[in-house]
């Protein structure tokens, strides 16, 4: 009897330990092996990489300044969800990364991303590197032509990437996610989930 009752206390252990994994609303890209880093420029001119945001769950999105839909709705999104966070939400960092880079300035980055929320960061490359970091995280991006060779529109993907805090791709946020929702996954990345 002592023998069972040892037996049932070390079982009991050792599956007391084990913990399902987490449930996200998003998309688990847990232990990708691309999206691994960056390196573009803030509108003031700063190099950025991943590794600046450490100890912050970071969520990338790539889109443009003159997209008339899902972009604006993503950053108003991730706005909402930021603020459902409360305190944690020093903790999170947006970051946009334009795929128009010839009329997306910095000039043009730094008023219109802030105006989602101050602490987002807009961020640009050359067209050779953002076309090379595109392909890293799997955006799909091509330019339609419009009436003028300057109003031409971007067709690109939807989703946002989100970052541990170790600066580990974790999820894909779909466009379109209640900001509740994002809101969830991002505090179980922050718990350390």
């Amino acid at each position: 009897m002592e023998k069972l009752s040892a037996i049932v206390l070390c079982l009991a252990l050792l599956l007391g330990g084990c913990s399902e994994p987490p449930t996200f609303h998003a998309t688990n890209l847990s232990g990708a092996d691309w999206g691994k880093d960056f390196s573009l420029t803030d509108p003031s001119g700063q190099p950025r990489r991943l590794a600046d945001f450490r100890g912050k769950v970071i969520v990338l999105f790539f889109g443009y300044t003159q997209c008339p839909d899902v972009c604006p709705t993503t950053l108003a999104s991730m706005r909402d969800a930021i603020k459902l966070l409360g305190d944690d939400a020093a903790r999170v960092q947006v970051l946009f990364v334009t795929l128009d880079p010839a009329r997306d300035t910095p000039e043009l980055l730094a008023a219109y991303v802030p105006l989602f929320d101050p602490g987002f960061i807009g961020l640009r490359g050359d067209d050779a590197t953002i076309a090379a970091l595109a392909k890293e995280f799997k955006v799909f991006y091509t330019k339609q032509p419009g009436p003028t060779p300057d109003t031409y529109s971007i067709d690109h993907s939807t989703g946002s990437y989100a970052f541990d805090p170790q600066g580990r791709l974790r999820l894909l946020l779909r466009h379109g996610e209640t900001p509740a929702n994002v809101a969830a996954d991002l505090k179980l990345l922050l718990a350390g989930k």
